[in-house]
């Protein structure tokens, strides 16, 4: 089973089990994925035909946008939208923090706990070390300048897996020394 489906069955058990809070999350996030599905396309006023033909096509149950097929998400593909979502979560749980709204705050956090659950395993800073010191070693790069290299050297293999933001600033601390 996908993970799109996972999140459909999850979805499914969290409102029979009412729990609102998951399944508040999970239509969140499945909003987000179904978004990046279609997203690229662009939305424009349509014509009366236009209006029919869209209709016809609703009616044979195809998902399209402006005439383009909707496409679906591979499992690499949802994972990054379930952490930029997760990252979201984390940012608002922060700032709702510095505004002292810990109610909000903590809501944002059950939020982003829902959402890590479907996220691979974390790498630790010390895993994100040493692909750093490989990612060096294998571009050549020697100095703050080749940031970009390491960086596109490295994202495929951290993909979902660390925080870029972190990921960004242990290759910066690397190419300092």
């Amino acid at each position: 089973m996908g993970l799109k489906e996972t999140l459909k069955s999850d979805l499914t058990e969290a409102i029979r089990s009412s729990d609102k809070v998951v399944s508040g999350t999970i239509r969140m996030v499945l909003t987000a994925i179904t978004n990046e599905e279609v997203s690229g396309k662009e939305a424009r006023v349509l014509s009366d035909d236009e209006i029919i033909t869209v209709l016809s096509r609703e009616a044979k149950k195809r998902q399209e946008v402006s005439g383009k097929e909707a496409r679906v998400l591979s499992d690499d593909e949802i994972i990054t939208v379930l952490s930029r979502e997760a990252k979201k979560r984390r940012e608002a749980a922060e700032e709702f923090a510095k505004a002292n709204r810990p109610d909000k705050s903590a809501e944002e956090k059950a939020e982003g706990e829902v959402i890590a659950k479907y996220l691979p395993a974390q790498l630790s800073e010390d895993d994100i070390k040493k692909m750093i010191a490989a990612a060096v070693a294998s571009t050549g790069a020697a100095g703050p300048g080749d940031m970009g290299k390491v960086m596109g050297a490295i994202k495929p293999q951290i993909a979902g897996k660390a925080d870029g933001a972190l990921v960004s600033s242990l290759v910066k601390a690397a190419l300092n020394n």
